[in-house]
């Protein structure tokens, strides 16, 4: 279960989304554009092929009830496009091979069918089978810039295709895929994720003219309330190895130093966990179950 998160609005401070009446006698013309989004769905895919070929009919139920705006997607997992050893291209999908267009066909033909022809897809993706996102947007939405990287630079793209940011007149819109904190100091993975929380960190401080909503698989589970046995988590150990730092101790996702630096996005962000103001009991129902840890849940943010 992912988290979006939206600054507080000091009242009358932002102006509110406003949809322009259609022409009479059924034209459509440029009051008939939807201004801004107003409903979202966020999904780890872990492989949209996968997801395409096991469970597209599902997902296109609940994509044509709920009818949201904008679908962020982490995880597509799908190569960018680009021979071997040449530049990649992140923005379009691989398919230089006879198994690469197979699959960009497989695809494609998923994201032109009911319900998902009525929406433009952007991509920011990995030069291999890893990691990458995805944002679908209606097509009566005209974001004013769509860019890859926590920079806001249009032409670049992050590490791993883990960005994708649509700005809109009154809103932002920012999916990520954070990058896992990993168990071991010496393999740089905690190097990599203070890098990238710092980096969000001064994106969130740089961004408070407009309110944004953040989506995405976030990797943190950040209070106690969010797992089901906090004490086990806390303690967890990959193969006996204990970090040299106490705050680097523990599940990836659930250490102190993760849940402290994502909270200081929060706070300086002025940004608010909408699921949890919503939700303030726990409810591991709704929870996300790891294979490999059946001790308990994580409800990932």
């Amino acid at each position: 279960m992912k988290r979006f998160f939206k600054p507080i609005e000091k009242e009358g401070s932002a102006k509110k989304p406003s949809l322009s009446p259609s022409k009479q006698g059924g034209e459509k013309g440029e009051e008939d554009i939807k201004k801004e989004p107003l409903k979202f769905v966020t999904w780890n895919a872990n492989s949209l092929l996968l997801r395409v070929k096991n469970n597209w009919p599902q997902f296109s139920d609940f994509i044509s009830n709920l009818d949201p705006d904008i679908i962020a997607i982490q995880e597509v997992r799908m190569p960018a496009a680009g021979p071997k050893g040449a530049p990649k291209n992140p923005r379009e999908l691989k398919d230089d091979t006879s198994s690469s267009r197979e699959e960009k066909q497989i695809l494609l033909r998923a994201l032109s069918s009911p319900p998902f022809e009525n929406y433009h897809v952007w991509w920011s993706l990995a030069d291999s089978k890893y990691a990458g996102t995805a944002l679908l947007v209606k097509k009566c939405l005209q974001p004013v810039k769509v860019s890859f990287s926590l920079d806001k630079t249009v032409s670049k793209h992050e590490p791993d295709g883990r960005v994708i940011l649509a700005e809109f007149e009154t809103v932002r819109i920012l999916n990520t895929y954070a990058p896992n904190n990993g168990w071991k100091e010496e393999e740089n993975s905690f190097q990599r994720r203070r890098k990238w929380d710092k980096r969000l960190l001064d994106f969130v401080v740089q961004s408070s003219d407009k309110p944004l909503i953040w989506c995405g698989d976030l990797n943190v589970s950040h209070e106690d309330i969010d797992v089901t046995h906090p004490e086990f988590f806390s303690a967890a150990k990959m193969n006996g190895y204990v970090p040299p730092n106490k705050e680097d101790w523990g599940q990836p996702g659930f250490t102190l130093a993760e849940r402290k630096r994502f909270g200081a996005i929060l706070k300086e962000g002025r940004l608010v966990d909408a699921y949890r103001y919503l939700h303030k009991e726990k409810d591991m129902e709704r929870g996300f179950s790891w294979s490999g840890h059946p001790i308990g849940k994580f409800l990932w943010k």
